[in-house]
């Protein structure tokens, strides 16, 4: 039996950020040693929880317990991750110009600048993440490695496992001697509740995953305070795979067989998921368009996270099939039942394509389009027209990218990640990953949601000026007591 949780109030809203207020301020005097051992206490914490934890969020998302025991390992990688970029130090960028007195005509001062936190950030849980992009997921570990307080809402579509995951993080600030209220954790399923949480006086940032529709609206909660401040809103993506003719000539049937994989891995509930492939017209494209199409009709439906994300998948899988000009190819021969998702691939002209932005939208779920194209011009523009990705993959030969130097010039400005030869579902947490690109992907394209680098997203840089040296942060101060990495008169040093 599923557990109700009351809806949290405008009041207590306010209340909860002015204590993650408090306990930020009160956070800031721990050490990097401190937090470290905090994070490393969470990830124990919730390793300690077992398969009771596991169990429970199988119950609330209907995901299988294989792929939540790999969540859960890569949730608590991650806080482990940062806690050891934490105990290296070189992220805060610390970076000193000393004063130069005697130079005309004008002398310089004693300039240092490191990065520090921005405050309490807000932090959205996301439904297709029960560990790795909620409770103590990415934006919570990041944030509070960067010295932030967190409060998080939990997403209702697995709220009780929220719950038990909160509950060890509460056993982590008290075996560390945290801040009681470094991390806060509340329930709600209205928009006014996100509104609440975004225009907080008190609140300094914001993380979300999740819809477009979701992301934007937080974005724009934000643009009405009377101090606007960041939302890291990451809204999905349709992920663009381009097969290139040589390979679709000399290997359709492997490139078929991965990509049927990798389109319903997980039911395609992942928002690297590849929703749409373009290529040129060719034998071999109709070849690989065959065995996809096998691939597809023989994959079991099973049943998506949620009632609302498979009403949502059928709605716009249906939309999208209606479009003129849109041939169903193939979908799975067994009957979906239930919250069942039926995987489904179309294809469509070019053409057709671009005059029709309701195809270029996302289906999150098992679906995906190819688009055929007469030649590489029509490709590259169907290309541009969907800019805006977290992912754009390459499938090619060395014929392939020697022959087309003019498109792999335009990967960049289309996605933060590009692959070559391989498929865009599956993210590895790492100093190197980039999880963002250009909008509508994310709010921010300079930042990524994965990786050390997340925790750029929650700090700013801050100038000391002849400032004492017993004042300075220790991260700045002349004998350099952290001892760590740092840019001192445009030289590396420790």
């Amino acid at each position: 039996m599923s557990v109700s949780f009351s809806e949290i109030s405008k009041e207590e809203i306010a209340q909860v950020m002015q204590l993650s207020h408090a306990a930020f301020e009160e956070y800031q005097k721990t050490t990097p040693e401190q937090k470290s051992l905090f994070l490393e206490a969470i990830a124990n914490e919730i390793e300690a929880l077992g398969d009771a934890l596991i169990n429970k969020a199988s119950e609330e998302t209907n995901l299988p317990a294989a792929r939540l025991n790999g969540e859960r390992g890569r949730t608590t990688g991650q806080l482990r991750m940062f806690a050891q970029m934490l105990r290296e130090g070189s992220w805060v960028e610390a970076t000193i110009d000393t004063a130069m007195p005697e130079r005309a005509p004008l002398p310089r001062a004693d300039l240092r600048k490191m990065l520090i936190p921005l405050g309490p950030v807000v932090v959205f849980g996301a439904s297709n993440f029960p560990f790795a992009y909620s409770t103590a997921g990415g934006d919570t570990a990041s944030a509070l490695a960067g010295g932030c307080s967190v409060v998080v809402k939990a997403h209702p579509a697995h709220a009780e496992t929220s719950e038990m995951v909160y509950s060890a993080i509460k056993k982590a600030i008290a075996s560390c001697n945290m801040p009681e209220n470094i991390f806060q954790h509340v329930h709600g399923n209205s928009f006014e509740t996100g509104k609440a949480l975004v225009q907080a006086d008190h609140t300094a940032a914001v993380g979300f995953t999740g819809s477009t529709a979701g992301g934007k609206a937080l974005y724009d909660y934000s643009s009405q305070r009377k101090n606007p401040i960041p939302v890291f809103s990451e809204m999905g993506s349709i992920n663009p795979v381009i097969l290139l003719p040589d390979t679709l000539q000399h290997n359709a049937k492997d490139l078929a067989n991965q990509y049927t994989g990798s389109i319903t891995l997980g039911m395609g509930q992942f928002c690297t998921n590849p929703g749409l492939m373009i290529a040129i017209e060719s034998e071999g494209l109709h070849e690989f368009i065959n065995h996809l199409g096998a691939g597809i009709e023989a994959v079991q439906p099973a049943k998506m996270l949620h009632a609302g994300i498979h009403t949502a998948y059928n709605k716009k899988s249906h939309a999208a099939l209606d479009q003129t000009g849109v041939t169903l190819v193939k979908q799975a021969a067994k009957e979906a039942n239930d919250i069942e998702a039926s995987p489904a691939i179309a294809s469509v002209k070019a053409d057709v394509f671009l005059q029709n932005p309701l195809l270029h939208e996302e289906v999150f779920g098992p679906y995906s389009l190819m688009v055929i194209c007469a030649d590489e011009a029509e490709l590259t523009a169907v290309l541009k027209a969907v800019s805006g990705q977290l992912t754009v993959t390459l499938m090619g030969t060395d014929t392939d990218f020697a022959n087309h130097p003019a498109l792999i010039q335009v990967l960049p400005s289309i996605a933060g990640r590009i692959l070559f030869n391989g498929v865009p579902t599956g993210v590895e947490v790492c100093n190197s990953m980039v999880h963002g690109g250009p909008s509508p992907a994310t709010t921010d394209s300079r930042f990524t949601a994965v990786g050390i680098n997340a925790v750029k997203r929650w700090v700013r840089p801050v100038c000391y000026q002849n400032c004492p040296d017993n004042i300075l942060p220790p991260a700045l101060q002349n004998a350099n007591p952290l001892g760590i990495w740092r840019m001192t008169d445009n030289e590396w040093k420790k």
